[in-house]
């Protein structure tokens, strides 16, 4: 399947960043870059990355709220760390983890509209222990241990129902109801992916989902009638090299940008007429605790 954006139409972004892995942007619309020694980076409008902050773990997602302070998932602190930009305080042990269950591997995290955080924990790799956590008002609950198979990625549908979620061994995506009393519905596979390892994904406006993969080196759009397109594709792996999240960025969340945790760099490209769906960025009061 030929790529519908030529490697050489894509702009790399961001250079020298430590192994890029998570990405989010803030609603002032900085982008913001996480590395594989806990760095935090900011990316400023000219494109280049300055690293803020670390945690001294090792960051994977990343997620804002409403006042701009960033969530970092990291799994050798076992937390969700939290931090304030410009302050001098450093990051913080968020969420640690449901009573009695410790975190091993917490990935990528999302909030719902009205402060709920999802995160994943992915567990071992094929050992299919993998779990969905969510913190509401301070507490962390399990939410479904359904999404055994390494989930990794995670996003609220556009209309709020439900968390999708990827797993990346073997490669799906799969969705959970979000029920009115805020527990998950039961497991639904949208879409297998064999012979892949899907990282990340991100909804856009037209009902489609954009969907980076560690492997192929490769960004996906899945349309909402199911139809795949290939958005890009690098097999030599120096362009987009094992592209791990995604996010839509840019005055008209036109702008897909991807980290890439194989090489130095964040790769950004458009695609005419792919805009993202806006992300939730919930208060300090919504998000409670």
């Amino acid at each position: 399947m030929e790529p519908i954006v030529p490697l050489g139409a894509m702009e790399q972004i961001a250079n020298g960043i430590d192994h890029a892995e998570g990405i989010c942007l803030t609603p002032d619309g900085t982008l913001w870059v996480s590395g594989e020694k806990g760095q935090i980076y900011r990316v400023g409008a000219d494109g280049v990355a300055t690293e803020a902050t670390t945690t001294g773990g090792w960051t994977l997602g990343l997620a804002a709220d409403a006042d701009g302070c960033i969530y970092a998932c990291d799994p050798p602190n076992r937390a969700v760390m939290r931090w304030t930009p410009g302050s001098d305080t450093p990051p913080e042990p968020w969420s640690t983890g449901a009573p009695g269950i410790p975190l091993r591997v917490p990935n990528w995290g999302a909030f719902a509209a009205d402060g709920s955080f999802y995160y994943t924990d992915s567990g071992s790799w094929h050992g299919r222990d993998g779990l969905v956590l969510v913190v509401r008002n301070g507490v962390t609950s399990v939410w479904t241990a359904d999404a055994v198979e390494f989930p990794n990625g995670c996003a609220i549908s556009p209309d709020g129902r439900e968390l999708w979620v990827l797993e990346s061994t073997p490669g799906a995506i799969v969705a959970f109801e979000i029920r009115a009393d805020g527990s998950a519905g039961s497991r639904r596979v949208v879409a297998p992916l064999p012979g892949t390892v899907p990282d990340g994904l991100a909804f856009a406006t037209d009902g489609s989902v954009v969907i980076a993969f560690y492997r192929p080196d490769a960004v996906w759009r899945r349309r909402a009638d199911g139809t795949i397109e290939v958005l890009g594709h690098d097999p030599e792996g120096t362009v987009l090299a094992a592209p791990t999240n995604v996010v839509f960025a840019g005055p008209d969340r036109g702008d897909i940008v991807v980290p890439n945790i194989g090489r130095w760099h964040v790769t950004r490209f458009r695609v005419d007429g792919l805009t993202g769906v806006p992300l939730h960025y919930p208060t300090r009061e919504q998000i409670g605790g």
